[in-house]
Order: C-alpha cells, then structure tokens, then sequence
C-alpha cells in the first residue's frame, strides 16, 4: 500500500488550514449580516403591515406610513440609473475599444478610480454648486438624480470596462474578417457579450444609489413632504433621509418605527438586486463561451 510521503503530509496540513482560515473569514463577513438582518427582523417586523407601505406620515411622522419615502426612493434611483447607465456604458466602451494607451488615458483611468473614493458629503456639496445652482436645477427630484449618478459613475464604468476587455479579443477579429466596422463589431458582439457584467455595476449602483443620504439630503430630498412628486422638479423624501430623521430628529417616535422603515428599505434594495441577478443569470445562460 502506498504511503504518503512528509511532503504529502505537509501539503495537506496546509491545504486543511487554508480552507479552514477561508471559511472562518466567510463566516466573520457572514455573520454580522445576519444578525443585523435578524435583529431588523425581529424589531421591526411587528410595525409592518400594508397600511405602513400605503400610507403617509402622520402626527409629526412617529405614526402612519412611508409611501411618499418609498415612492420617492424609485423615483431617484430610476432616474439617476437613466443617467448614469448610458453615459457610464459609453465612457467604458470609449476606454476600452476606441482610446489608445498613453499617459492621457491612464490618467483618466485614475482619475475614474479616485472618483469612485470621494466621500458622498463631497458629492453632495458638488450637486448643490453644479446641479442645483449653475444649471438651475433648484431642489428636486433631477438635481439629486444627477449628484447619486456622478457618484456611482466609477462603479459603472469600471465594471462595464471590465467585462468588455473579458470578451475574447478572437470575436473582434472573426468581425473585422468579415468586414465588420469597429462599431458593427461592439455593437453586435462585444455588448451582448458583456450585458452580465454591466449589469454587476448596475446593481451595485442600486444599491449605494438607494441606501445614500447626503447627497439627497442637500439636493432633493425632503424633511417632510406627504404628498407624491409630479415631476423631477419636484422634491420628494427618500427612504434613507426618513430613517435617519425619524431616527435623531424626531421625538417620541416609537422603537419598532426605524427597524420597520430600516427593514423595508433593505427589503427594497434586495428586490431591485435580485430582478437584476435573475435577468444576469438568464443572460449568461444564452452565452456560447
């Protein structure tokens, strides 16, 4: 019978501790997320009912429900991801299809990076001078659209970058044998190619977009306002904004009140995520490579 040798051994002492530190770092990323998620439940889940999503504020908003905040939270993510989305989409198939490799481009590359650690307060100050100021903008629905787009814009273009340089560089020039343009070839084969990877940014813009509150707070989104927004010159409350005001800046608000609202903005969030991830999984699946 074959016997290990001390190599052997040695390697599958190690391999048994490597998997042994991975999966106890999975479990300290895990576990905080579950017990967060289990005491949100556990506390807010009482307060829930469908008049609490169909209704208004009331009484100085420690009672009835967050329908204005949680309209106005789909209005500005909606918005800002028809914003962002094609211009993100556009300045990564530009860097990554068309731009040369110089000190130009590389240093918009770092520039996009940087951007993507600006604190959202500094994205906030920067909305109310562009967005609300210069371009007249005033408060609203639009004015803080456009600052939640410029901060997630890195996410956008990087992720989609990424996934068009993943593309084997082979489909491009099966296209161009066969006399296809540049842009016949992104268009027809890269892009379809990538869509599972563009929608990763995607969803990672839903996610900040929705959960942020700075950059509304000074831009678009209301202290109290129970009634929905016509238009995106409108203002509207948000769903983050609510949290954090019922939850400092409002007295006698009841305790279960915050982890209900605290529980359907994430309730919300995981929803728009898991559309996404299902519309990705469906297109991977269509893919031949």
């Amino acid at each position: 019978m074959f016997e290990p040798s001390e190599l052997n051994l040695r390697n599958r002492r190690t391999e048994t501790l490597v998997k042994i530190l991975l999966l106890l770092m999975t479990v300290v990323l895990v576990l905080p997320v579950i017990i967060i998620l289990s005491v949100l439940v556990a506390k807010g889940a009482p307060a829930l009912s469908w008049g609490f999503l169909t209704q208004d504020p009331t009484n100085g908003m420690t009672e009835g429900g967050i329908f204005p905040a949680l309209v106005g939270t789909i209005w500005l993510v909606a918005v800002a991801l028809l914003i962002s989305v094609p211009i993100g989409v556009a300045a990564a198939v530009y860097l990554s299809e068309y731009a040369p490799d110089n000190w130009l481009t590389r240093l918009i590359n770092l520039a996009i990076i940087n951007l993507a650690g600006v604190p959202s307060i500094v994205h906030a100050l920067f909305g109310v001078g562009a967005f609300v100021l210069f371009f007249g903008f005033g408060t609203s629905i639009l004015a803080a659209s456009f600052t939640l787009a410029v901060m997630t814009l890195p996410v956008v273009i990087v992720s989609t970058r990424e996934s068009l340089q993943a593309v084997p560089h082979a489909f491009r020039e099966a296209c161009w044998n066969m006399g296809a343009t540049r842009w016949q070839t992104i268009r027809r084969v890269v892009l379809p190619n990538s869509i599972s990877g563009i929608l990763t940014g995607i969803i990672l813009e839903v996610s900040r977009s929705a959960g942020e509150t700075a950059p509304i707070m000074f831009t678009g989104a209301a202290f109290f306002l129970p009634f929905l927004p016509e238009s995106v010159f409108d203002q509207t409350m948000a769903m983050s904004l609510h949290l954090f005001v019922i939850s400092t800046q409002v007295p006698g608000v009841p305790e279960d009140l915050p982890f209900a609202v605290a529980l359907v903005l994430i309730g919300l969030v995981l929803t728009m995520n898991a559309v996404s991830i299902a519309f990705r999984m469906y297109l991977r699946s269509k893919k031949k490579w």
